[in-house]
């Protein structure tokens, strides 16, 4: 594994022709630095990596940008439509417990990341990626039916099985057939969220602003079916975007899951498909993955050795390398713990927005569910060019990467308790834009940023870890918002000193990784 790539092989020729992104030092690094329990199948991997870079960024791979942003679109937009149905919801079944609603979802979206992010590399990336949009869009349309508030739980929770498949299927997909040069490309989709929760708002305003009830005294469901019509366009979309992607694009199966699986034909086969496809002819073959085979050496081709892969990534090496030095042990902690703070933080306060706007437009005198729609447009709005400033902001080198992410944490906590003093709803609609605005900057640097500070052999592990830490974090959410209620500003003040504390937090990071390769 450490030895020079094969004589005409497309790694050595892009090596020695100088136009690989990634430098022959670098590479000889990661050679050296990668332990595997199966060296065959990361010398391969390495083969088709440098094959995928020599064919260059196509028309294969924008297509594939724009359905794979269906999957980013839909990792919000679901989130987006728990919360906008919570308020019609609760007044129709009036549960004692509402946030019970958000609670199941975040379960939901737990199980499916788990259970997806490990199934794509036992039965194939294409079809956990037609999957996830199906199972969403099946079972969304399905909860329009939901005859009380233990039923919709129960779907919400399956529908976000099906959601939270998408970020860790999707981002395989896509980074597997991208060139390393346009890896930046993975940041850019972040855009999608915030389109898709101005969609949902959108859609949102008018059927539920105009078809529900205005308060929770005699909602009976023929008076409230507006958030049943709501559920039942959002499940459209998401088969509509399930169609687009299982009949009008042709999505090939990962060459790298083809040869784990010993098709080796099979891989070389779709390389060169994706090469056509782009106007450009692929030098890979046959023996370039043979060569990676030496005298006595097999790669381990069974379900059981692609789990075993996946679980490299959780094993106790990779996490004691993460805390190898006292620098990147500080540096990991802390970033698990930011990612934890604002997978609390976030959804305590955003999962529940309308519902508080509502709760809140009645003392102001207009809390009709109208207004309340209207507004959650407007805030859905700004997120847009929050999204867009996130990545012009983390090149400025005054700023960078912790500089942007400190800042934007920071004001969204701030505006957080500057909404607890609105004395009306122009001001509470003033102090929410300021949020989903700073919010939308701290995500756009925060998935760009996180990546960037773990060494590249143990990037796996990173984010697994910190994933973990803002999902398990995601479900405790609604349990502190049942037990403090809602109808008080005690959530709000609690999800605002959590993104203050992030937001310091990420002061004290100790790596900068603006203009730096990745470790």
């Amino acid at each position: 594994m450490g030895e020079d790539p094969t004589p005409g092989s497309p790694s050595r020729k892009r090596i020695e022709s100088g136009e690989d992104a990634v430098s022959q030092e670098g590479l000889l690094i990661e050679y050296a630095a990668t332990v595997s329990t199966d060296p065959v199948y990361e010398a391969k991997a390495r083969v088709l990596n440098h094959a995928i870079q020599e064919i260059g960024m196509g028309w294969y791979q924008w297509q594939l940008f724009i359905v794979v942003g269906f999957g980013w679109a839909n990792d919000n937009l679901w989130p987006i439509v728990t919360s906008l149905i919570l308020t019609p919801i609760a007044n129709e079944f009036k549960p004692s417990y509402p946030p019970v609603l958000s609670l199941a979802q975040n379960i939901g979206l737990l199980a499916g990341a788990m259970f997806w992010g490990f199934g794509c590399d036992i039965f194939g990336r294409k079809l956990a990626f037609n999957l996830t949009l199906a199972v969403t869009a099946v079972f969304g349309l399905i909860a329009a039916s939901s005859p009380s508030f233990s039923a919709i739980c129960i779907f919400s929770a399956l529908w976000s099985f099906g959601v939270g498949g998408n970020l860790p299927v999707d981002s395989a997909v896509f980074l597997e057939f991208l060139p390393g040069s346009h890896q930046y490309l993975l940041t850019v989709l972040s855009i999608d969220w915030a389109i898709a929760q101005v969609i949902a708002t959108l859609i949102a305003w008018p059927l539920l602003g105009n078809l529900t009830c205005q308060t929770d005294q005699d909602c009976s469901r023929d008076a409230n079916k507006g958030w049943r019509y709501f559920i039942l366009v959002m499940g459209g979309i998401s088969l509509v975007e399930f169609i687009v992607r299982f009949i009008f694009f042709t999505v090939y199966e990962s060459p790298k899951y083809l040869m784990g699986k010993g098709r080796d034909d099979q891989a070389v086969k779709v390389v060169h498909e994706v090469a056509r496809r782009n106007g450009k002819i692929s030098t890979l073959t046959i023996e370039d993955l043979k060569a990676c085979e030496p005298s006595g050496a097999r790669q381990q081709t069974n379900t059981g050795a692609a789990l075993k892969r996946k679980l490299e990534k959780l094993d106790l090496s990779h996490v004691r390398a993460l805390f190898a030095t006292r620098k990147l042990a500080f540096s990991t902690g802390l970033i698990m713990i930011i990612w934890a703070l604002i997978g609390l933080g976030y959804p305590l306060y955003n999962n529940f927005l309308p519902y508080l706007q509502a709760l809140r437009g009645v003392k102001f005198g207009d809390g009709s569910t109208h207004v309340t729609y209207r507004d959650s447009l407007v805030v859905a709005a700004v997120g847009i060019p929050g999204a867009l400033l996130g990545g012009y902001l983390v090149e400025l080198p005054r700023l960078g990467r912790k500089g942007t992410l400190s800042l934007a944490t920071l004001m969204t906590g701030g505006f957080l308790y500057g909404s607890t003093s609105a004395l009306t709803s122009g001001a509470l609609l003033g102090w929410n834009c300021g949020f989903n605005f700073a919010g939308n900057i701290m995500y756009s640097v925060l998935y760009a940023y996180t990546p960037e500070i773990f060494p590249t052999k143990d990037r796996g592990t990173g984010n697994a870890l910190t994933a973990t830490s803002n999902r398990v974090f995601g479900i405790m959410a609604p349990v502190i918002a049942m037990f403090a209620n809602l109808r008080t500003a005690v959530p709000v003040y609690i999800s605002g000193a959590l993104f203050l504390l992030a937001g310091l937090l990420v002061a004290a990071l100790p790596f900068e990784s603006q203009g730096k390769a990745s470790l």
